[in-house]
């Protein structure tokens, strides 16, 4: 056997070792298995609560009436203008302090308060991009206001944002990182559980990148499917 096979018979099973430790031993991979569920758990309520304030918002920044402007850029402002992990403890340790809900759920929130800010412009900018020629079509035809909106501009808008809000869920799975200032085990409180129990940075570390990695991965080709479905359609 020569001095390469050698070094990388040595470097594989040094490898098996390490791989060991971290994740067979005491079944600590059970630790990541549930990290997953937590991060995919809070990454969707949290998406669907931004994508509710983000409308709102949208339509308060908008809106003919100052008030409904005001408190609209005074959200997005404030929420784009400080950390989501200063926000989140905020939420968890002093708004939501006393409530008895799960920390996840309490997580989402809060995750979904800062995705709304971003969500808002997003939103925004896609119904500013549909020809006002559209909305006068739409009340020419004797549609309210609001039936102009849902029915005609968001529908366009919808496919104009898409890919905005697909680049959104991905940044938020990976915000989600930060969970553990709240006592959550995801994925990467996970990883970090595994490093200080056997004093070893690489292999946990690896491991939670490669997780990650794979879930955008798999949700971006999912969303990316979905918006190939949406042109189908959109060229009918």
């Amino acid at each position: 056997m020569g001095k390469d096979e050698k070094r990388m018979a040595e470097w594989a099973a040094n490898f098996s070792d390490l791989f060991y430790k971290c994740f067979i031993r005491e079944d600590r991979y059970k630790l990541l298995l549930s990290g997953i569920g937590v991060t995919i758990k809070v990454s969707l309520l949290a998406i669907v609560i931004g994508i509710l304030i983000g409308m709102v918002i949208a339509t308060c920044n908008l809106s003919k009436k100052k008030l409904l402007r005001f408190i609209g850029g005074v959200y997005t402002d404030v929420i784009r203008g400080t950390p989501s992990v200063t926000q989140l403890m905020i939420i968890y340790f002093v708004i939501f302090a006393t409530v008895p809900l799960d920390k996840w759920i309490i997580a989402a929130i809060a995750f979904g308060v800062n995705s709304g800010a971003y969500v808002s412009e997003i939103v925004r900018a896609g119904i500013l991009s549909i020809d006002k020629g559209q909305t006068e079509a739409g009340r020419s035809l004797g549609l309210s206001a609001f039936q102009t909106m849902s029915r005609i501009v968001v529908p366009q808008a919808v496919k104009n944002i898409f890919p905005a809000l697909c680049n959104e869920f991905i940044v938020l799975i990976k915000e989600t990182a930060i969970v553990g200032y709240v006592g959550l085990m995801d994925i990467q409180k996970a990883g970090d559980f595994i490093k200080s129990a056997t004093f070893i940075a690489f292999m946990p570390l690896i491991g939670t990148a490669v997780i990650y990695y794979v879930l955008i991965k798999i949700l971006t080709l999912a969303l990316r499917q979905v918006e190939i479905r949406l042109r189908k359609a959109d060229a009918r």
